[in-house]
């Protein structure tokens, strides 16, 4: 390990749990073609948002990409695309965020909530496969901090196996792959997010991507209000206004052109800390498998031991000016309010491990001064 802070004095830097990366020639670029869809009038389903998609799906290895207005959207609409989804069980990810169960409940389905996989905070084969009934229509995937799991391809296989299919919930892991193959085009269709804390934005927005003709053809007419057509005014399905506007498409068009070198910048980081807290005997930071190359969209490390997050946080915010990014996530669905009339039984591993995590700050552009600004920090408050 390197140099410990023996004292304590508050340093004068400050270390922000993220950082949108926007440089002055992306202001410059983006202000000029808004300017450009103002003067036309055309602020939605425009050439920018087609740009966007066709850019989003070459980057992605998918045939179609259909631009949305969020990422929760983004898996409604996935899920309302699928054939017989209405009544049916999909098993969902207990350590996930609220939309995942909250789009397969809003698609006319029953969320089935399934445990974690303490080595990657996803899912785990066997799991998936013991919650499996007739009722099941498929289950959901998500890419926790960026990292694809492992078993993605036993998974993948599974859903093939068992007739059910396989939806990843890609909202963190833009620029993320396994073997190779991006996120998002394992499974017959996967959801991303642009909100404004991930690691390339549109302001607001999402993306759907998809091999399947008929799934892009339905996401195109549920996100326009159901309409057979953008300019005739007949219905065909219960859609609603989730188009993604020009202005957002051109921001999005902007971050996706310097996707891959931001997420080089948040790889240095997780370099850094995966070196300093390597030997640490209070946290074991969580390692992606081989083959998975993570976009570090948080960089997640294990406490040893249940302590206080709060005083934790408060302690790393006043005495060494760092602030802890979000966890992922602090309570599994199965203990939210919301849901309790669905949580049948514990799941104790997620219990556990929901508990028991911080997420270090990570961001485009952070320096190694302000990384190990982070690691002094943690080991002397531990």
């Amino acid at each position: 390990m390197s140099q410990r802070i023996e004292t304590r004095p508050k340093p004068a830097r400050s270390v922000p749990a993220a950082r949108i990366d926007f440089t002055p020639e992306d202001r410059i670029w983006i202000a000029d073609r808004i300017q450009e869809v103002l003067e036309s009038g055309q602020l939605t389903l425009g050439k920018y948002g087609a740009e966007f998609e066709k850019r989003f799906a070459q980057y992605c290895g998918a045939r179609h990409a259909v631009a949305v207005n969020s990422g929760t959207a983004a898996l409604e609409i996935i899920l309302r695309s699928l054939p017989d989804i209405s009544g049916k069980k999909v098993l969902v990810p207990t350590n996930t965020f609220f939309a995942t169960a909250a789009a397969v409940i809003h698609a006319g389905a029953q969320p089935v909530f399934v445990d974690t996989d303490p080595e990657t905070l996803s899912v785990r084969v066997e799991d998936i496969e013991s919650a499996i009934t007739e009722d099941t229509a498929g289950f959901i995937v998500v890419h926790i901090g960026g990292t694809i799991t492992g078993q993605i391809d036993k998974l993948r296989a599974l859903a093939e196996r068992r007739n059910i299919w396989m939806v990843e919930d890609a909202a963190h892991a833009h620029g993320s792959r396994f073997n190779g193959a991006h996120s998002g085009t394992f499974g017959i269709a996967g959801a991303f997010s642009f909100y404004p804390t991930k690691v390339m934005t549109s302001g607001e927005g999402g993306m759907i991507i998809t091999n399947d003709d008929r799934i892009a053809e339905e996401a195109r007419i549920y996100r326009d209000q159901g309409k057979a057509s953008f300019l005739i005014n007949a219905h065909v399905r219960l859609g609603s206004n989730w188009r993604m506007s020009e202005p957002h498409a051109i921001i999005g068009l902007r971050h996706l052109s310097r996707l891959d070198d931001m997420v080089r910048d948040r790889r240095r980081i997780a370099r850094i800390y995966d070196r300093e807290l390597q030997s640490s005997t209070k946290l074991r930071s969580l390692k992606p498998a081989d083959g998975s190359e993570s976009n570090y969209y948080k960089y997640i490390a294990i406490l040893n031991e249940e302590l206080d997050r709060a005083e934790l946080r408060k302690l790393l915010r006043e005495q060494f000016n760092v602030s802890l990014s979000g966890e992922v996530y602090e309570t599994p669905l199965h203990k939210q309010p919301v849901f309790e009339s669905l949580a049948t039984r514990s799941l104790p591993v997620s219990e556990d491990l929901c508990a028991r995590h911080i997420c270090l700050p990570i961001y485009s552009g952070m320096t190694e001064e302000s990384a190990m600004q982070v690691v002094n920090a943690v080991e002397a408050t531990l």
